[in-house]
């Protein structure tokens, strides 16, 4: 197993510089960047005061005319390519990056003055929050009913619950989660959740107990929101699970042994039949970390990794985009091995170096 883990670090090398490179390449035939958003802020900028100094009158007319309307100085825009880079060439600015980057040194951002990994220090909790508890209420409410629906498989109760993971699986998250602002957040009808944040403004005056109770108050309806798919995916996926180990002969073979119904279901199909549902556990949580959160946050007005890189991809934030996702290309590579790892613990019979020898 050793051996096995050592080639999957090794081959996570090449995997990241390969997406570090393809990101990079596809950021260069975008239009605009950050110099061009500066300049389309200042340019807009200028416009309005020119508006102002013109007042409807000859103002803003003739040799006095504001300087913003003749276009910005070229030596003004070299040196904001100096302060960014630009004055290189892209692959010296790809390596210039990279070494920076091995040295978990991600910059600052262009327009925050603040670092890289200040601001994923500061958004990071919101979208854990999120990521952890959608994944444990998910598997909480899933692995039950999936194995009831395996086990009364075509009864009145399998039927039900599958129309309503299909309702739940077609909602999209972010029109559930307006349902829930208008119907539980005081829109139009019940108002017992807060509409928006992850704690109230006097958070930090509230007893230990208090702020527990605070933050378990507030996430309710981002969670259900978020939680919404992956229920309907995972109890599926649990159902599913089961009903093929129970096909399997040695089930015949242990029900023909004499064993009672509940000593072949939990001695011998449980395990073998969870394998797939413990063992993607670290998968999901990172799925449901990086797709799901966005569209909640902002929903909710919640202010995490969602939000961050979509405000980076749009302001042209390139420490910020290319940092978060060089740190999160790293964590979804060694969840991935995790997941062959848990795949092992939860089964011992399963080896992957014999597999690949």
């Amino acid at each position: 197993m050793g051996a096995y883990i050592l080639r999957r670090i090794l081959l996570m090398i090449p995997t990241l510089l390969g997406i570090m490179i393809i990101n990079f390449a596809l950021v260069q035939f975008v239009p605009g960047g950050p110099i061009e958003h500066i300049l389309s802020q200042l340019d807009q900028q200028s416009s309005a005061t020119d508006r102002i100094a013109g007042g409807g009158s000859e103002v803003g007319s003739g040799s006095g005319e504001y300087q913003g309307a003749k276009g910005l100085p070229a030596d003004f825009i070299k040196d904001l390519e100096k302060q960014f880079g630009f004055d290189k060439p892209p692959v010296e600015r790809f390596f210039l990056m990279m070494g920076n980057y091995l040295r978990f040194d991600f910059g600052e951002s262009y327009f925050r003055s603040i670092s890289v990994i200040e601001l994923v220090k500061e958004k990071l909790p919101v979208s854990i929050t999120l990521g952890l508890w959608t994944t444990l209420l998910a598997y909480l409410i899933s692995i039950p009913m999936g194995i009831r629906k395996a086990v009364h498989d075509g009864s009145g109760f399998d039927t039900w619950t599958s129309a309503l993971i299909i309702v739940a699986y077609a909602i999209p998250g972010f029109l559930f989660a307006i349902l829930l602002l208008v119907v539980f957040a005081g829109g139009s009808y019940l108002k017992w959740f807060p509409l928006r944040g992850l704690t109230s403004e006097n958070f930090s005056e509230l007893s230990m107990l208090g702020q527990i109770k605070d933050y378990l108050w507030h996430i309710v309806l981002p969670v259900a929101a978020n939680t919404i798919a992956a229920f309907a995916t995972l109890t599926l996926l649990t159902k599913n699970s089961f009903l093929d180990e129970i096909k399997k002969q040695y089930v015949m073979t242990a029900r023909a042994k004499g064993l009672t119904e509940r000593r072949v279901f939990y001695g011998h199909v449980f395990r073998n039949a969870m394998l797939i549902v413990i063992a993607g556990f670290p998968a999901a949580f990172i799925s449901i970390f990086f797709t799901g959160s966005l569209i909640i946050e902002i929903v909710f007005s919640l202010d995490g990794m969602g939000r961050l890189g979509f405000e980076a991809a749009v302001n042209r934030d390139y420490p910020v985009l290319f940092g978060t996702l060089y740190v999160f290309g790293i964590l979804g590579l060694f969840v991935n091995l995790l997941s062959d790892l848990t795949y092992v613990w939860v089964d011992p019979r399963i080896d992957f170096e014999s597999r690949e020898t």
